[in-house]
């Protein structure tokens, strides 16, 4: 969220010396359009779509980013809290694993999948609330 901090802090900035300076027209539309350019650049860059499709019927798909993921594919699901992501993202990071990451959220939901057809061990996904999102997949992990 800093960055919202920053746009604010250079924009203000810009004005003031334009204002101070006597900008021309041109100024004026450059110090309107910049700042409005880079907030939707902030707002498109940050935001991943994260969505659970369910058909009512023990079936569904995964969204996360342009990712999909079938519920048949899922073996089982757990949340990564705050104090292990570190780990989850660093040495214990399979190269295979489908991530969608955002740094600023501190808690992820692992989705172990079983499918031969498929390389990839798991996704890691970044969610502000884990909980919901484990609770809304399968978990088809049987004991």
């Amino acid at each position: 969220m800093w960055w919202w901090i920053a746009l604010a802090a250079v924009t203000a900035l810009v004005v003031y010396t334009s204002a101070t300076v006597g900008a021309r027209w041109w100024m004026w539309l450059l110090v309107a359009v910049v700042p409005a350019l880079l907030a939707w650049l902030f707002v498109t860059v940050g935001r991943e779509r994260i969505e659970v499709e369910s058909d009512g019927q023990g079936g569904g798909t995964l969204f996360a980013g342009r990712a999909r993921l079938p519920f048949d594919s899922i073996s089982r699901t757990a949340v990564v809290p705050a104090t292990a992501k570190q780990a989850a993202m660093g040495r214990q990071l399979d190269p295979e694993a489908f991530v969608v990451h955002r740094g600023y959220i501190p808690t992820m939901v692992i989705v172990v999948l079983d499918d031969p057809l498929d390389p990839t061990p798991y996704w890691l996904i970044s969610t502000r609330d884990p909980e919901a999102l484990a609770a809304a997949l399968p978990d088809n992990h049987y004991s």
